[in-house]
Formats: C-alpha cells, sequence, structure tokens
C-alpha cells in the first residue's frame, strides 16, 4: 500500500475506536466487580489461550509464512466494536461483552508486540525477519485505541445526547471504511486471491470456530450462566480484524500479513450468524 492508503488506514482506524468510545462508560470497567468469574475468564480466553490457540494453527496448517505471521497478529488482537453487536443479537450479556472488549482492548497495547515478534521470528527466515521496536509500539497503538477510545468516553461523559446520536452513524461508516479496506486488499492480490482463500480461509476459519467453542465450553466448565458464556464465547472467536490489518500494513508495511485478517474479518460475519442462531436457542431455551 501507498503512503495515503497507509494514512487513510490509520485515521480509519482511529474512527472506529472513537466509536468505541462513544458507547462506553466508567461502569463497563467495574463491572470486573460484579462478576469476577467471568470477566476473568473472557480475558484468560481472549488474552492467553486465543495466541495460544493461533499459534497452534499458524504451526499445523501448511501456510505460507506471511499468513502465518497474519493468524499471530490477529490472535494477538482484541475483541473489536462487531462483537458486541454479535452478542446482543445473540442474546447473550451485551454489558460483559462491552467490559471484555474495553478491557482487553487495553491489555493487549502492552502484549501485542510481543506475541506479533513472537510470530515475526518463529515463522519468517532469518533474511526476513523484522522486529517491532516494544515500546514504540505500544505507543503508536496507544495512539490509534487508548486516545480516540479516551476521546469517545469524555464527549460520552459530558455530551451524552450526542454521543448517542453519533453511535450508529459511527458504527455504519465504520463498517463502511473496514469493507472498502478489505475489498482494497484482496483486488491488490486480485491474481493469488482464490489461493489466499483456499490457504488463509480453512486456517482463519477454524480459528474463528475453534475459540468460539473453547471461549463456550471453558465458561460452562466454571459453571457460567448461558448468556455470559455466549458473550464470552464470542469475545473470545471475534477478533478486531481492523486493528489486525492496521499492525500489517501501518506498523510492519506488509500487505501479505494483512490477508489473513482480511480474509477473517469476511469470515467471522458467516459464524458470527451461527453464534447468533445457536446463542438465540440457547437462551430460549433456558
Amino acid at each position: 500500500m501507498d503512503k495515503g492508503s497507509t494514512i487513510f488506514l490509520a485515521v480509519s482506524l482511529i474512527i472506529i475506536m472513537l466509536g468505541m468510545g462513544l458507547s462506553l462508560v466508567a461502569d463497563d470497567f467495574k463491572r470486573i466487580l460484579i462478576y469476577p468469574k467471568a470477566v476473568l475468564v473472557g480475558l484468560t480466553n481472549q488474552i492467553i489461550i486465543l495466541p495460544i490457540i493461533g499459534f497452534a494453527v499458524a504451526s499445523i496448517f501448511p501456510l505460507k509464512p506471511e499468513i502465518a505471521v497474519g493468524i499471530m497478529i490477529l490472535a494477538a488482537c482484541p475483541g473489536g466494536p462487531t462483537s458486541n453487536l454479535i452478542t446482543h443479537l445473540a442474546k447473550g450479556d451485551i454489558a460483559l461483552s462491552v467490559t471484555l472488549t474495553a478491557l482487553s482492548s487495553l491489555i493487549t497495547i502492552v502484549t501485542i508486540p510481543f506475541i506479533v515478534n513472537f510470530g515475526l521470528t518463529h515463522f519468517l527466515e532469518k533474511g526476513q525477519v523484522i522486529q517491532l521496536d516494544v515500546v514504540q509500539t505500544i505507543i503508536q497503538i496507544m495512539v490509534i485505541i487508548l486516545i480516540p477510545v479516551s476521546i469517545g468516553m469524555i464527549i460520552r461523559r459530558y455530551k451524552e445526547s450526542f454521543a448517542l446520536r453519533m453511535e450508529k452513524p459511527v458504527r455504519i461508516a465504520s463498517s463502511i471504511v473496514i469493507t472498502l479496506v478489505i475489498i482494497g486488499i484482496l483486488i491488490k492480490d486480485k491474481d493469488n486471491l482464490a489461493f489466499y482463500f483456499r490457504e488463509a480461509g480453512i486456517a482463519t476459519f477454524f480459528l474463528n470456530v475453534a475459540t468460539m467453542l473453547v471461549g463456550f465450553y471453558s465458561s460452562r466448565l466454571f459453571q457460567i450462566k448461558n448468556d455470559k458464556a455466549i458473550s464470552i464465547s464470542i469475545e473470545s472467536g471475534i477478533q478486531n480484524g481492523t486493528l489486525a490489518i492496521s499492525i500489517a500494513i501501518v506498523l510492519l508495511g506488509n500487505s501479505a500479513f494483512a490477508i489473513a485478517p482480511a480474509i477473517y474479518s469476511i469470515l467471522m460475519f458467516f459464524t458470527g450468524g451461527v453464534a447468533i442462531y445457536f446463542g438465540s436457542k440457547i437462551i430460549d431455551k433456558s
């Protein structure tokens, strides 16, 4: 991607994170005191189990190094705003979903550079290896995540009516932007599109489904109620693909690393639809 496209992607992510901030209030961060077990299980799945499953998928499947690195970038990312919408439609606990998205977004500011550097070192050949500067990367991720989210929360705190009015338009604009970004990436590599879907599609689909199943059944193992288990399942399996694409292109400067997150961002709407169907059935029966 050229410099203009890279700047566009970074600005787009900032807008998306601003939109997330508009939907958050201080109480979202206090819910860890209300149901600590659910929050702890959810964060463990997102911060620890997800990268482990991502590494297993990238190692077991016969992937090109760039695709494997893309899987690791994806697995390092937190849940995204889309997970909150899917949770709502699946009749999960939306408050828990928002809490997990917010907390994981903060924690992964620190964990992302370490997980991504591990993926780069492990899957690329010695001559290809590049390293993210940990401190610089944390600062950059703070700029594109923490600052916009904080601004959005401040607007929500002092101009609630405006924030509520803007929440839907910003969400729609965000969806349009990420769709354009994904289309742009796929068009750029259109000659390899069938190959990428064949290779990255199976791996990312497996990552998505496996993490959702682990999220749900680990919740049931700890006797967490169905609506919260659904939230944890979706938060564990629906990642912030926009952030993963931004890390690949903006921070690492390699659009090949963005192929897996781009394809994942398409497939997750299909698996999300399945989660909505089964989640609704589970809640209706309970």
